[in-house]
């Protein structure tokens, strides 16, 4: 795990400063604390900040250069399948036991095509000295980010934001498009970023810079057909997946939050390593509604594991609000990047990786919404006048504060339930802000995947191809700032293949979600951790919003500063503070997106 930057021309030599390298380089030593190296020829610059997992003791490090032709690799990520590449290239002079090494021999065999050979989350660079080419390429979910900007005829590029930022000349111009993403879904589609002229590399693409032009070459893969053990199939499909990203030269730890994700990865990892080896983290709030302690430490005890908790108070909260705002030069919306920041900080202590289960809700069907939309056709059948009695009395339950209340999905539910399929997902899943026409985009996404898969692994196949980039951003981030390394076992292209073909009624029956899945972990685990209502990492960002972040709340969501952006109808924003406030309406989604987005720009951009 590393943070990676570089400064390439394509058109001639372009000596770039080393103290501006120097300046880059600074913006990525959360990511990469224990060392770093360059590269610099007259056409190409490439550095790296080193964060050692595998073969530590080795002191030679990133970049490689082959001493044959020449060409540089520098890579953020793990590659976990370099044992069976290093075999493939067994006559290649290997010099370390680095699994980014092994990506050198792949793309002297294969060129840019080998990148599709990678099993693991990857953000990598390549410089090719015989046709001076440079490759940018992320793993096909976007485990691993990767930002590149044109700034005077050369191509800038680094593992954050800040990192570009800190190059001369880069503009910081807002991006409308972007910003429209963030008030529709809570972040932002595609390659976008909030910067005019930044843009992030594609998952799954490998970007290859040709004279002046830059050309995206999407990799492509197989999909896997279903089994007739599906539930063994992904009993030994998990299993070993697990298996391999537990290989680090670090102590491995699992984030628990109690649910049948976290739980079913932490059992797999005792099956490779005694119990008492390995730790696991969980963290709670004060408000008890919200706090998931206790189901970790019931999961903790079952398993043997050694378990660690943390309590976030709002005043912790607070501050890593503010230290995220500060150190992130890009908007993430979810609440939930505070306490995974806070657990990082001290899961450091004590390991070096951690596993979480990103990636099972969007592929094996965990979230309600999906429960929703199989329920809102039966709905929609029902005769007008019970359709408009059930809408009477749920919108006069009052509201409430406690984590993700029944009357909370209800409401949602009765609001967008006749909405066509799409704008029905994105109500209930998106910002929530208003209704707005949605982004085209989002819009090709969606009917890209028409005939592929069936209605219910439509809006899964949309979750995964969206929001779990957010997600994925989210605990990058938050992982990183403590120079921590996450890895999502479910994210496993076998895995991902596999969860792909399975049939709609394996994701959700219409009364459950995940039920394939909750069967495998029903091998590992009580029923009663298993068969627990999902909660998901939720946040009381209402009380936030109106104790501890009142005067900043109040200072940036108000009309004056959305209202100039020309994206929001006149006073809507007072609109839904004053609703919130007056327990007519809970938008508290709505309002810390707000709340971030205003203060993020008042950061970024002086706005």
């Amino acid at each position: 795990m590393c943070g990676i930057y570089g400064v390439v021309s394509v058109t001639g030599p372009s000596r770039t400063d080393p103290k501006i390298l120097q300046d880059m380089a600074a913006t990525l030593v959360h990511r990469g604390p224990d060392g770093g190296g360059t590269f610099v020829d007259d056409n190409v610059a490439l550095g790296v900040r080193l964060l050692r997992i595998i073969d530590r003791a080795n002191p030679t490090t990133q970049p490689f250069r082959d001493p044959v032709t020449g060409v540089v690799v520098v890579c953020n990520g793990e590659i976990y399948n370099s044992p069976e590449i290093r075999t493939r290239y067994r006559d290649f002079p290997f010099r370390t036991g680095s699994d980014v090494e092994s990506i050198v021999p792949l793309f002297l065999d294969k060129g840019p095509a080998g990148i599709t050979d990678l099993d693991g989350m990857y953000a990598l660079a390549i410089w090719d000295p015989r046709t001076r080419e440079i490759i940018l390429a992320r793993d096909p979910q976007g485990e691993k980010p990767l930002f590149a900007a044109n700034v005077d005829g050369l191509l800038v590029f680094g593992s954050e934001i800040q990192t570009i930022l800190a190059y001369p000349g880069v503009g910081t111009s807002a991006n409308t498009s972007a910003i429209e993403d963030i008030l529709t879904l809570g972040y932002t589609v595609g390659a976008k970023t909030m910067f005019e002229g930044i843009w992030s590399v594609e998952p799954g693409s490998a970007g290859k810079v040709i004279g002046s032009s830059w050309n995206y070459e999407p990799a492509t893969g197989t999909r896997s057909t279903a089994p007739d053990d599906p539930s063994g199939t992904l009993d030994e499909l998990l299993e070993a997946a697990v298996a391999r990203q537990l290989n680090a030269d670090v102590p491995v730890g699992v984030f628990l939050s109690g649910g049948v994700d976290s739980s079913l990865l932490a059992a797999y990892a005792i099956k490779a390593m005694a119990p008492t080896k390995l730790p696991t983290f969980a963290i709670g709030f004060e408000e008890p509604s919200y706090d998931e302690r206790d189901p970790a430490r019931a999961v903790a005890r079952h398993l043997g594991t050694r378990h660690i908790d943390v309590l976030a108070t709002a005043k912790d909260l607070v501050v890593q609000l503010h230290t995220i705002i500060d150190h992130m030069a890009e908007p993430i919306t979810d609440p939930a990047v505070l306490p995974t920041a806070i657990l990082a900080t001290h899961a450091k202590r004590h390991v070096g990786v951690v596993l979480s289960g990103e990636g099972a809700d969007e592929l094996f069907g965990g979230y309600p919404t999906y429960l929703g939309h199989a329920a809102a056709a039966r709905y929609g059948r029902l005769p007008s006048a019970v359709r408009s009695l059930i809408e009477r009395i749920v919108n006069s339950m009052p509201v409430s504060d406690i984590k993700v209340p029944m009357r909370l999905l209800l409401k949602r539910f009765v609001a967008h339930a006749s909405k066509p399929a799409l704008d029905r997902h994105v109500a209930w899943f998106g910002a929530q802000i208003e209704d707005r026409l949605l982004p085209p985009e989002i819009r090709k996404l969606w009917e890209a995947s028409i005939g592929r898969f069936d209605d219910l692994s439509r809006v899964m196949y949309f979750d995964y191809s969206t929001y779990l980039r957010a997600l994925l951003a989210k605990i990058d981030r938050a992982t990183m700032l403590s120079s921590l390394e996450s890895r999502a076992p479910y994210l496993d292209p076998l895995v991902r293949h596999f969860a792909f073909a399975l049939p709609d009624h394996l994701k959700t029956d219409g009364v459950r979600t995940k039920p394939l899945l909750k069967h495998v972990a029903s091998r590992y685990l009580p029923r009663r951790l298993v068969h627990r209502r999902k909660r998901g990492l939720s946040v009381p960002v209402n009380q936030l919003m109106r104790t501890e972040l009142r005067v900043e709340f109040d200072r940036l969501v108000c009309d004056e500063r959305f209202e100039p952006l020309g994206l929001l109808p006149p006073g809507l924003v007072s609109e839904l503070v004053s609703q919130h406030r007056d327990r007519h309406a809970d938008h508290g989604r709505a309002l810390w997106t707000l709340l971030v987005l205003g203060m993020w720009t008042e950061h970024w951009m002086g706005a």
